[in-house]
């Protein structure tokens, strides 16, 4: 059981803001990287451990996790993010950032249900309006789909590896209390580390030269500093709610793969991204008045 969110001040606000923005390179950094998603994913968790048991370290933060029910969660939660990046690479691969990023930014819709049933949390009404809302934005956000065979699997992908996100972040949610988002983190790059190892087997371990500068942006940036920055926002925030403000995520990558990859989605993503807007600051200024 966890205890009541603390009251979210600026401060907490900027920083999860700052950890969306850091999260959504993972889309056009993912497109850079020519690897099989296995190995891009190995070497993502392997940078982003590194850099994470440096910085626990000059911290002078515990590693220790208690036995029992927290171990078994931190184990499960570790698995769970390693299907979720696997399949978010397949969908990169497959489709595009908009359809990819868009597919998985399904996760707040299905937090909101999630989070309810596994911390035996009443059902908010607003959650639910605002993951629908969501949903319509997403729906409207996504680029005309031609539902070809790896367009098809790369949705398919996007969405399951939602699902392993959500799963993922509502059972971590009851460890932070007990552990740093940091050491937790850590603990998470070293279990993808594990799971994903079998695919050093079948794929040549030396990256090509172009990638590794994308690899480490993405162990720093994304991985080491968003994804420690968003797991530490539920501390201040409901799992819900961290989720439904970080839906502008998909508005950042979706800008960077126009950007850089010409992948623009046509004129009724804008009113997309006027919907997922809408829940962002709809949620922001509830929170504010409470």
């Amino acid at each position: 059981m966890t205890t009541a969110n603390p009251t979210p001040t600026l401060r907490n606000f900027v920083e999860l803001n700052l950890a969306v923005l850091f999260l959504s390179t993972s889309g056009v950094l993912g497109r850079f990287i020519p690897l099989p998603a296995e190995m891009a994913v190995w070497w993502r968790a392997l940078l982003g451990g590194i850099l994470l048991a440096l910085f626990c370290w000059y911290k002078g933060y515990s590693f220790r996790i208690a036995k029992g029910r927290p171990l078994v969660i931190t184990l499960v939660s570790g698995v769970l993010m390693a299907a979720h990046w696997v399949l978010y690479f397949y969908a990169l691969k497959l489709s595009t950032v908009a359809i990819a990023m868009l597919a998985v930014f399904t996760y707040p819709a299905m937090t909101t249900l999630l989070e309810p049933l596994l911390l035996r949390k009443s059902f908010e009404i607003r959650h639910l309006l605002l993951a629908l809302l969501v949903l319509v934005g997403v729906y409207l956000l996504a680029p005309e789909l031609n539902l070809s065979s790896d367009v098809t699997a790369g949705l398919i992908c996007g969405l399951a590896s939602a699902l392993m996100y959500a799963l993922r972040n509502v059972l971590l949610k009851t460890q932070l209390n007990a552990v740093s988002g940091a050491v937790l983190m850590f603990y998470q790059m070293v279990i993808v580390l594990v799971v994903v190892s079998p695919a050093l087997a079948f794929f040549p371990f030396v990256p090509p030269a172009e990638a590794i500068p994308y690899l480490i942006l993405l162990g720093l940036i994304t991985t080491a500093i968003g994804q420690t920055m968003f797991l530490m926002s539920f501390r201040h925030f409901s799992v819900t709610t961290a989720s439904i403000l970080g839906c502008i995520n998909p508005v950042f990558g979706i800008s960077f793969g126009a950007i850089l990859f010409n992948e623009f989605p046509p004129l009724a993503s804008l009113l997309g991204g006027a919907f997922i807007l809408l829940a962002v600051v709809i949620e922001a200024l509830w929170l504010k008045r409470v």
